[in-house]
């Protein structure tokens, strides 16, 4: 399959106001590991709402920094899972800019500056073994399309923006505030911090994010950030969302 970023904006999501629960993980960064044991967590905690149908968000970022992107890739686009939970994952940055990378690595060579170099690992390729060479990045990207399945390129072309649940919006890093939803760009819910995480949303919606990275969740008016740096901490964080509020697994 070719690589290549879409045309135009990605999906943004709408779901029923009225879920009764949704699991939003924070950012995965290769952490296989890590997540097939939150996925447990999960699992276990749902086993106790029997009458709800749970739902897993994934806040983007799978990719770069942590060792195992490619098996995380993996399990993310199996398109079935055997525990009968209901996933959406969401486009981070670090997932756009691989897909950029994959499709043309001499104008996105940055994001080996992004922690890419583990990703190349996971799928088999050492990145020292190809730049500072004549056609290095060239022959890595050739390389890298070589050894990627085609479903791992596929579900990173099909990642949608963001989600929204009633008063709930969930997307990687946040949004420019006080702009309609409809009119906010993919690159500003991607990468934005400031001025978001100083302003908050300025919207009637909290949003479950990621991206900024940092020890221990944070939880702001209007906002909660559940990235926490799972490939230098060990944790990846769970956010469990009900009519009732919003709390830590």
């Amino acid at each position: 399959m070719t690589a290549s970023a879409p045309s135009s904006r990605r999906r943004r999501l709408t779901l029923a106001a009225d879920r009764p629960l949704i699991y939003a993980i924070g950012d995965v960064h290769g952490c296989h590991a890590a997540l097939l044991a939150l996925e447990v967590r999960i699992r276990e905690d749902a086993a106790g709402h029997p009458d709800a149908q749970p739902l897993i968000v994934y806040l983007g970022d799978y990719v770069d920094r942590g060792p195992a992107s490619s098996p995380v890739l993996e399990h993310l686009a199996a398109e079935r899972h055997d525990d009968g939970i209901e996933r959406i994952a969401l486009c981070g940055n670090h997932d756009d800019t691989f897909l950029k990378f994959i499709a043309d690595p001499l104008r996105h060579q940055r994001w080996l500056d992004f922690g890419g170099d583990a990703t190349l690992r996971s799928y088999g390729l050492e990145p020292s073994g190809y730049l500072g060479r004549p056609g290095g990045l060239e022959a890595l990207g050739a390389d890298l399309r070589t050894r990627m399945p085609a479903r791992h390129i596929a579900f990173l072309q099909d990642l949608p923006i963001a989600a929204r649940c009633g008063t709930r919006l969930f997307v990687h890093a946040g949004i420019l505030p006080g702009v309609p939803l409809w009119q906010q760009e993919d690159h500003d819910m991607m990468w934005i911090r400031e001025p978001f995480l100083s302003e908050g949303p300025g919207l009637p919606v909290t949003v479950i994010h990621g991206h900024t990275a940092g020890p221990e969740p944070v939880f702001r008016p209007g906002r909660i950030c559940i990235d926490t740096t799972c490939y230098a901490t060990g944790r990846l964080t769970a956010l469990k969302v009900t009519p009732d509020g919003e709390a830590l697994l």
